[in-house]
């Protein structure tokens, strides 16, 4: 397993994503309600692993052949052992560009929370730094341990989610259009 590694915010991320969502988008056509850029290569100034997520918004897993079988055929491979039950999880080819494609059903809190979270940060600079900066510091004292890194984040998100959450009631906050 590759060590963790943090970059500064790449401009050519929001292209990334588009270069690899526009074929999803046309793969799943209706089956796809919303198709989003998220994760931290989504927020402009955010430093990340060089990872672009996509969430792809669905109204039901069921049937699952719709989304399995033109994501595979686009070489992203389902990890049916995620523990997550709110989403079905696909990665890219191996040797491929790093991809992570979150599906989620739409309207689901699992389906928006990563939304709001991504909109907040877009809006809120002290935070991100915030979140950048113990991301650094995660990623220098376990580099090699990607359970520790991830579960190390969980107070800095969480402190972050309820911030949000009361910024959306205030704003009424909804996600907008899909991304693509």
């Amino acid at each position: 397993m590759a060590s963790i590694e943090i970059y500064p915010y790449d401009s050519t991320w929001p292209t990334l994503f588009l270069e690899t969502a526009k074929p999803i988008r046309e793969a799943l056509g209706p089956v796809a309600k919303r198709i989003d850029h998220v994760g931290s290569t989504s927020i402009p100034g955010a430093a990340a692993k060089p990872i672009i997520d996509i969430q792809i918004s669905v109204a039901s897993f069921e049937p699952f052949a719709p989304i399995l079988q033109p994501l595979n055929a686009l070489g992203y491979n389902w990890r049916e052992s995620n523990p997550h039950r709110s989403k079905r999880y696909f990665r890219e080819t191996p040797g491929t560009r790093r991809t992570h494609i979150h599906v989620r059903r739409a309207g689901t809190w699992s389906e928006q929370l990563p939304l709001l979270f991504r909109d907040y940060l877009r809006l809120h600079p002290h935070d991100l730094q915030d979140y950048i900066e113990v991301k650094y510091q995660l990623a220098a004292q376990f580099p090699e341990d990607r359970s520790a890194y991830t579960g190390g984040k969980s107070a800095i998100i969480w402190q972050i989610i309820r911030k949000a959450t009361e910024w959306a009631q205030i704003h009424d906050w909804y996600a907008g259009p899909s991304d693509v």
